[in-house]
């Protein structure tokens, strides 16, 4: 990551120099050659306009036109030919080669245009500029070519653009270095978090991720480290839950090894005896059973999708549930109280409404006492209704009222064992009540004990 960092600022950092470095060139040896071009122009339009004075169309008259071409010459340091309308040299400063005829097109149109005709010869590294000589009547009689080397001037240009080459090689240079620095700082933070995030890996889970200086890099540590904070909470919960089945399962399997021994080895051959070990053996089977099913129903209620929610009738639910505990509310010599009978429409889940509403309903079955009395309520309010389950009984003990809703909780282990219950159903109430957003709780009165839980009831 670092060095990828480095490249794009040293990337970044290069092409405006590069860029800036090509421009310069270019607009040196522009600049250099236009105003080169400028200047020769002026003096070439005045030099035909000294010739043009003479008005010797014949360039027969000596040492009159050829001083002043020779002076122009020098002061402008050019080669000048002057060109007759015969496209003939009268006259070379330099004296290769008058008398030649000349065939050039830039000559001829400036015969023709009798305009001034700039141009840059980029092989030779010369600047050529024709101007006609007029005559009284604007006709053009003659051309003054002056020409002049630029490969020297362009020379020296490329010299200061080779200092300014030197000058941003040394400015990369120090691009390097700054990059190289600036890399460095950027990726700490990235490579802190790196490194810790490898000791997690190792298995130090109990370790958090220090913030780093980056708000970005802020926000992922806290969500890291927020989902580390569940990792260890569902490792925790998975460590209780296993010791928790454990510790539920040990009892039942003891029974059911110890019975099923006595029966293999004929402890006893009485068949009352045999009996007994038979029932005690299916007795802790169907416990064991009904926890495993118990706890499929609450790992759904726990990690399953959203509820189906539906529109039902919670009057006729709770009939069905008394009907089906009948038997053992008889057994138990218990009086059920429910005095509902009109509908009353609500929305959930009717399926896992019945698990809390079978959940309550077996919970005050196995805790009712004294009066013998279970009664079923639905309060009805604006958009809610209450469905409450009270049974007569022994008050729960202030302090474990937060906990009756933890997995394997039991408020009297011996009593929970003696009929079978295994800490599990509230928390089924829990999940189901939660993931359906609605309230449920518990009230002691001074003769029992209260279970509620709430619906919607609006019509839509």
């Amino acid at each position: 990551m670092r060095f990828g960092i480095f490249a794009v600022i040293l990337i970044l950092g290069s092409i405006p120099m590069t860029v800036l470095e090509h421009s310069m060139h270019a607009y040196y040896r522009s600049a250099m050659i236009n105003n080169t071009q400028a200047q020769l122009q002026v003096q070439a339009v005045a030099l035909a306009g000294e010739i043009g004075k003479y008005q010797d169309k014949t360039f027969t008259s000596t040492g009159s036109y050829e001083a002043v071409i020779r002076q122009y010459s020098t002061f402008s340091d050019s080669r000048i030919l002057l060109v007759n309308y015969g496209y003939v040299i009268a006259y070379d400063s330099y004296a290769f080669e008058s008398g030649k005829t000349i065939v050039s097109e830039n000559v001829i149109k400036a015969f023709t245009t009798k305009k001034t005709i700039s141009a840059y010869n980029k092989a030779a590294g010369s600047i050529e500029i024709m101007t006609p000589v007029l005559d009284d009547n604007k006709n053009a009689y003659a051309v003054v070519v002056m020409s002049t080397d630029v490969s020297e001037a362009l020379n020296y240009t490329d010299d200061v653009l080779q200092k300014i080459y030197i000058i941003k090689v040394s400015a990369i240079t120090m691009l390097i270095i700054i990059a190289f620095i600036i890399s460095g700082i950027l990726v700490r933070p990235i490579s802190n978090v790196t490194h810790q995030v490898n000791d997690i890996a190792m298995g130090h889970y109990d370790r958090r991720i220090r913030k780093g200086a980056y708000s970005e890099l802020s926000d992922m540590t806290s969500g890291f480290n927020d989902i580390l904070d569940k990792m260890n909470n569902l490792d925790e919960s998975r460590q209780e839950f296993v010791s928790n089945v454990s510790h539920e399962l040990k009892t039942p399997i003891a029974l059911i090894q110890g019975y099923a021994e006595g029966l293999k080895e004929g402890i006893s051959d009485d068949p009352e005896s045999m009996d007994f070990y038979c029932d005690v053996i299916m007795d802790e089977a169907s416990k064991m059973n009904d926890m495993v099913r118990k706890l499929l129903t609450l790992n759904q209620m726990e990690w399953n999708e959203e509820p189906v929610i539906e529109r039902f009738n919670v009057t006729e639910l709770i009939q069905s549930v008394i009907s089906n505990n009948g038997i053992r509310t008889s057994q138990n010599g218990i009086n059920v109280i429910f005095d509902q009978k009109e509908p009353v429409y609500v929305w959930g889940d009717e399926y896992k409404i019945e698990e809390v509403v079978t959940n309550y309903f077996s919970n005050a079955i196995n805790h009712c006492e004294f009066d013998k009395v279970i009664k079923v309520d639905i309060e009805k309010n604006e958009d809610t209704i209450r469905v409450s389950v009270f049974n007569t009984g022994k008050n729960i003990p202030e302090e474990d009222i937060p906990k009756i809703w933890d997995k394997f909780y039991k408020v009297d282990k011996a009593r929970t064992r003696e009929y079978g219950g295994n800490g599990i159903g509230l928390s089924i109430v829990k999940a189901i009540m939660e993931s359906n957003n609605s309230g449920y709780g518990v009230i002691n009165h001074s003769n029992g004990v209260e279970f509620w839980f709430e619906l919607d009831c609006k019509n839509e």
